[in-house]
């Protein structure tokens, strides 16, 4: 990964996870051990879902740019059938807390998208490529009088 994707993912990861600690604080405070559980395991669910669709993102517009808008409508669809397979699977669990898991999911799916957005408008992104300029001038071929 090159160094200014992993500086994205890192300016994402960092902010989304100390929302999960502090969501899994207030949860454990207000609920107890499996709220703490329960806004932990969204916090994670939503760094690993989003760290993936970051970087799957990130390859295809390198690699496939005309695929690259098709692509996050379907990785969108796709991270929302995972979690709805997940919460399927743990709907009757007493491991943790549900409603502690939901709004650590939505509290560290929001701090990731905030942070995404200041960490696009922050990068310095060149809109052109300037090397281009140089390399598509034609070279002179003929007399120069």
């Amino acid at each position: 990964m090159p160094s200014n994707d992993a500086r994205n993912l890192l300016q994402c990861a960092v902010p989304t996870a100390a929302a999960g600690v502090v969501a899994a604080a207030v949860s454990g405070v207000v609920v107890g051990g499996k709220g703490a559980v329960g806004a932990a395991v969204g916090a994670l669910l939503a760094i690993l879902f989003m760290g993936v669709g970051l970087y799957v993102l990130q390859w295809t517009a390198k690699t496939l740019p005309q695929l690259f808008q098709a692509m996050g409508l379907m990785l969108y669809v796709a991270q929302l059938l995972l979690l709805l397979i997940f919460v399927a699977l743990f709907k009757d669990t007493s491991l943790f807390n549900a409603k502690a898991f939901a709004i650590g999911l939505v509290v560290a799916t929001v701090v990731w998208m905030a942070a995404q957005a200041r960490a696009h408008m922050k990068a310095k992104i060149f809109y052109i490529d300037p090397d281009s300029e140089k390399s598509e001038k034609p070279e002179k071929t003929g007399s120069s009088s």
